[in-house]
């Protein structure tokens, strides 16, 4: 039997058979305990892993919902500035200033001052030869002489004729003859003084003065340059400016017309002028405005006892305007739609509302709004196309 038990590798139980059952019982013990030990790592790991998944999924979830909320600045109406001031380009002209002609044609003989010379009222600017004046006038003074003499003839005649007539030796109609004679040649010779005087006068604008104190700002002849009477077909002599005052013409837009007032006091700048403020005056404005351009002119004076200003020279002149009761809203935070313009508010649950405004001035930065808008709205900056009624959005930290 034993025998065919170990043929067959069957252990007779014994007590060595005995302390080997109870060893491989232990390993098997052992075995299963590595197993179970083994078996609850992977079950922890396992839940460790999903358990990360999950919070993983949950803030990828939290995140992408954050970051799919829009952030936008918001700004709050302010009301508008004490004093504004509206800056406007402009040229700077003469007080005075004026082309000086000829009256009378003949050449240039000399002339007496150039560019840039100041010369006061009455100084002689040029001479111009005029012989053909000059013969018409001693023609004029001869026919004068003949004129008075027949007036004589005529004055005697007449007188003796009235004599005559007394002794009842002529008709009445010869004396009457002689009474039209007197008054023909009375007429004549005032018609002779006239022209006499008239060529007198013309031989007098040989001699061209200055008719104003000012600056020669331009000489258009030189000796021996014919010159033809009038400014119609002749050119300018000379070109007379007088610099102290100076006056420039501004175009103030409609929506400023109303605040412009005459006396108003404005500063005149010049960029080649660094830091150099020259006060001026508003002296009149037109009181209308221009249907070309919806504008209104206003003319600005300003002394310049020194000649710093340069007539024609491209200033800037700023108007101060008074302020205004109306909210102003950054320029950014317009919407243009085809439905009219538009702004977005921001309530305290971060919903959007598109409001309709009513614009006013344009301030640079800034921009009035009539209508539309509180104190206490929060304005989107920057609000993007898309935006619509009712979106959700989130006030970036630091937002003004």
């Amino acid at each position: 039997m034993s025998q065919r038990h170990e043929a067959l590798g069957i252990h007779t139980i014994g007590a060595d058979g005995d302390a080997e059952l109870l060893q491989r019982r232990q390993v098997l013990r052992r075995a299963r305990i590595a197993v179970v030990v083994v078996l609850a790592v992977l079950a922890l790991g396992s839940a460790r892993i999903v358990v990360t998944r999950m919070a993983n999924a949950q803030t990828l979830k939290e995140d992408s919902a954050v970051h799919a909320k829009l952030h936008v600045r918001v700004a709050t109406p302010q009301p508008a500035k004490g004093v504004q001031t509206l800056t406007l380009p402009g040229t700077l002209q003469g007080f005075v200033q004026s082309p000086i002609a000829a009256r009378a044609s003949g050449y240039l003989k000399r002339w007496t001052h150039d560019i840039g010379s100041r010369v006061n009222k009455g100084d002689l600017l040029a001479e111009i030869e005029t012989p053909e004046i000059d013969q018409q006038l001693t023609q004029a003074v001869a026919a004068r002489g003949q004129a008075a003499a027949t007036l004589a003839l005529a004055k005697s005649t007449a007188a003796r004729w009235e004599a005559l007539r007394q002794k009842d030796v002529v008709s009445q109609q010869d004396l009457d003859e002689r009474r039209s004679a007197v008054a023909a040649a009375t007429a004549n010779l005032a018609a002779a003084d006239a022209n006499m005087q008239r060529l007198r006068q013309t031989e007098a604008f040989k001699r061209i003065v200055a008719p104003f104190s000012g600056v020669i700002t331009r000489r258009n002849v030189d000796v021996g340059d014919l010159i033809d009477a009038g400014s119609g077909g002749g050119r300018a002599l000379f070109t007379l400016a007088q610099t102290d005052p100076l006056r420039v013409y501004v175009n103030v837009p409609q929506s400023y017309a109303q605040q412009v007032k005459t006396g108003q006091a404005v500063v005149v700048t010049q960029a080649e002028l660094r830091d150099q403020r020259f006060d001026g005056k508003v002296a009149r404005t037109a009181g209308a405005i221009d249907t070309a351009n919806r504008q209104m002119q206003v003319e600005v004076n300003l002394a310049n006892p020194n000649g710093t200003l340069l007539p024609g020279a491209y200033v800037q002149v700023e108007l101060p305007l008074p302020a205004s009761d109306t909210l102003t809203v950054p320029g950014n935070a317009l919407i243009f739609r085809a439905e009219g313009t538009r702004v977005a508010l921001v309530d305290a649950q971060g919903n959007v509302r598109l409001a309709a405004v009513t614009l006013g001035r344009y301030l640079g930065e800034s921009v009035e709004i009539l209508q539309g808008v509180s104190g206490k709205d929060q304005v989107v900056l920057n609000p993007p196309d898309s935006m619509a009624d009712g979106d959700t959005v989130a006030i970036a930290k630091g937002a003004a």
